[in-house]
């Protein structure tokens, strides 16, 4: 497949990159299982752009004794998708998978207090965004809390922007080659396999922690799904030809991970990265994730469109019968 100039899609990247940046809390190395820190609270969101957007799944109400609290990051908020607020920097959006699962619940509550930027540091600590200073996530969790979805990780120790931005911004060194692996794995030590490594142990923590909080809970872990094509590349994705299977394999690592920590809290996990197949940022009309360029009224730069949120919501909803 002919490669286009990667120039133009660059720009996008370092926009994006910037913006979870901003987005995120300081990671600072604290212990997402320990008590939150006190944090002032933030006005309800307020609706900032419109368009067309997926519609809650079908079906009966599932009852539910209880609240349901949506913790999670960029994954989790959807940034772009319509309807995207704006007032609290955390770009949530109101066709997001919490969205539509509520919207298919009998619940007592509703808490989506998902964030673009979040990390697992923001279950436990103020997080500040460009427009606020937000609560611990996990202070939406209590023993009323019956319903918990919880998708974290990519954000921690910056994984997000060094595949983003060092994999995109080398790739023109050596187009048909793979200089971002060869960067990151220089003197035998791979910087990503270590991320993903110290990640898994902050979600376990995380996961843990939810579990502690909210003790009547049914906990769903959410994994992250594919952008990255099993074969062949695509100008909507600005890697190395040979870069594609490094990051590919970066993201199956991470939600091996991700998965394991459900497993060690007897949570459930929601398989995003195998019902994505045939999704990733490549796949034309059936793509799940945005390319590198942002679209107003669709997504963000490599981020999921509305009908991956539905997927998502699908999925955690036939789980919950």
């Amino acid at each position: 497949m002919t490669r286009r100039p990667l120039r133009p899609v660059l720009a996008s990247l370092v926009a994006l990159s910037a913006v979870l940046a901003l987005a995120a809390c300081s990671d600072d190395g604290a212990d997402p299982s320990s008590s939150p820190a006190p944090s002032p609270s933030v006005s309800s969101p307020s609706a900032s752009s419109s368009g067309p957007a997926s519609s809650a799944p079908a079906g009966p109400k599932v009852t539910i004794d209880g609240g349901y609290v949506a913790l999670g990051d960029s994954y989790t908020a959807a940034p772009g998708v319509p309807t995207t607020e704006t007032q609290t920097g955390c770009l949530r959006s109101d066709h997001n998978y919490p969205s539509l699962i509520a919207a298919s619940l009998d619940a007592t509550s509703v808490a989506d207090v998902s964030c673009s930027g979040a990390s697992t540091l923001s279950l436990v600590g103020a997080q500040q965004t460009t427009n606020a200073v937000l609560p611990a996530q996990f202070d939406a969790l209590g023993d009323d809390t019956a319903l918990v979805t919880i998708g974290m990780g990519g954000n921690d120790l910056d994984l997000f922007q060094t595949l983003v931005g060092t994999c995109a911004f080398v790739a023109q060194s050596a187009p048909e080659g793979a200089p971002c692996q060869a960067q990151l794995t220089a003197g035998g030590t791979d910087q990503i396999a270590d991320k993903i490594a110290q990640i898994g142990e902050r979600v376990t923590a995380a996961v843990a922690g939810v579990v502690d909080r909210a003790p009547n809970a049914r906990v769903f872990v959410v994994g992250y799904p594919q952008p990255v094509p099993a074969q062949g590349t695509c100008p909507e994705l600005p890697l190395a030809a040979g870069d594609y299977a490094f990051v590919r394999q970066a993201i199956v690592a991470l939600d091996q991970q991700l998965q394991s920590a459900a497993e060690a809290s007897d949570a459930t996990y929601v398989d995003v990265l195998e019902a994505s197949k045939g999704h990733d940022v490549c796949a034309g009309d059936e793509a799940w994730i945005q390319g590198a360029q942002s679209v107003e009224g669709e997504a963000i730069a490599l981020h999921p469109f509305a009908v991956e949120q539905a997927a998502v919501a699908e999925m955690v909803l036939a789980e919950l019968g």
